[in-house]
């Protein structure tokens, strides 16, 4: 199903017109960002700064058991504290490699150009987050990106905008135009 997801988005995602395409460097991301890089002909450059969190002793763990396990870390995170679930990371420290990883290729996306990163729905949501300069304990308010979906952001005189959030297969995305703006 995942494969079939990736074939339909490549189709929405190449109307935006990227230009680079940055992918996380795990399989899934990879087979995700493979059939857009078809597509619209673009290398697909892979990083590892943009996986998803590192959970640590909760890597591989249901819900269940993480909070059998491990009920203090479990109770913080369902409350919204940024801890370390299992030694781990924090969504900041992810939110700072995936945002370093993104703004660090910016300057190679022309103005009103489109840069495209493939990550995972933890990450993602916090880069998001960091790059809107959101606090940290509001992040969780943004919805969960599912598989094959996507966030537009564009840059603004005043910082990041969010113009899509939870974009998916049975939404268009929106055509954003401008020098001053590029959608990430």
């Amino acid at each position: 199903m995942g494969r079939a997801q990736a074939d339909r988005a490549a189709g929405p995602l190449a109307a935006l017109a990227p230009v680079r395409l940055l992918s996380s460097d795990l399989d899934r991301a990879r087979s995700t960002a493979a059939p857009l890089a078809e597509v619209t002909g673009l290398e697909v450059t892979l990083d590892a700064r943009l996986r998803e969190l590192d959970l640590g002793a909760w890597q591989g763990l249901t819900g269940q058991q993480a909070r059998e396990r491990f009920p203090d870390e479990h109770a913080a995170w369902r409350s919204g504290a940024d801890v370390r679930r299992g030694g781990g990371e924090t969504y900041a420290e992810a939110a700072e490699r995936a945002g370093e990883c993104l703004l660090e290729h910016l300057p190679d996306v022309e103005p009103g150009g489109t840069l495209v990163a493939v990550t995972h729905g933890g990450t993602a949501r916090a880069c998001v987050g960091r790059l809107l300069e959101l606090p940290s304990a509001s992040w969780g308010r943004l919805a969960p990106l599912g598989n094959c979906c996507w966030s537009v952001l564009v840059e603004h005189p005043a910082g990041w905008r969010l113009e899509q959030h939870g974009a998916g297969l049975d939404v268009a995305p929106a055509t954003v135009t401008g020098a001053d703006r590029r959608p990430l």
